[in-house]
């Protein structure tokens, strides 16, 4: 992966696969230059024994292939730029994943194009979860929700619309650019 956006992209896809009703992103960037992602989703969870194995790229849930890469390739570019991952899970209750990125660091990937990844999985699952974003620097902060969005819409107009999709990836946009700046590209 070439962007902290595309592991972001793939852990989405593991909460909408669990079943989340809610899946709760946030990018929090402190003045020393450290990035927190985290992922927390209501969705079926796992068991200790998966959430034991899941590091290893020879773990996956998926029936159509015998290797799981994203958390490990997630982990070890955290780990490569000096930060590290934390994955929590309860069967039932859902799964939280934190993962740490020194954005000072050579070997820190970008951010990404944050937005554009935002509309491509609210595109993927217009319907349910529901999906809340929260960003923060020490230049501002930002917070968006689908269910602001289906408010102000109403019932006939689905946010899998290119243009209401379009309005959405902008509107992220414009809200990030000044808290995040510099670590995008």
């Amino acid at each position: 992966m070439k962007e902290i956006a595309l592991h972001l992209l793939d852990i989405v896809q593991n909460s909408v696969r669990a079943g989340a009703s809610v899946v709760e992103i946030g990018f929090d960037l402190d003045s020393s230059g450290m990035l927190v992602m985290s992922v927390a989703d209501d969705g079926c969870g796992m068991s200790p024994e998966l959430l034991e194995r899941v590091r290893s790229p020879f773990t996956t849930t998926r029936t159509t292939r015998k290797v799981g890469l994203g958390i490990p390739l997630l982990m070890q570019n955290a780990v490569l730029s000096g930060g590290g991952l934390e994955l929590n899970s309860e069967e039932g209750r859902g799964t939280v994943l934190k993962a740490t990125f020194n954005t000072r660091s050579i070997d820190c990937l970008p951010l990404g194009d944050l937005a554009s990844t935002m509309a491509t999985i609210i595109m993927g699952s217009p319907d349910r979860p529901e999906f809340h974003l929260r960003c923060h620097s020490p230049e501002g902060e930002m917070s968006f929700t689908t269910e602001e969005v289906r408010a102000v819409l109403g019932e006939d107009v689905p946010l899998s619309e290119p243009a209401v999709s379009g309005w959405i990836q902008q509107s992220i946009q414009e809200e990030i650019e000044p808290i995040f700046g510099g670590i995008m590209r």
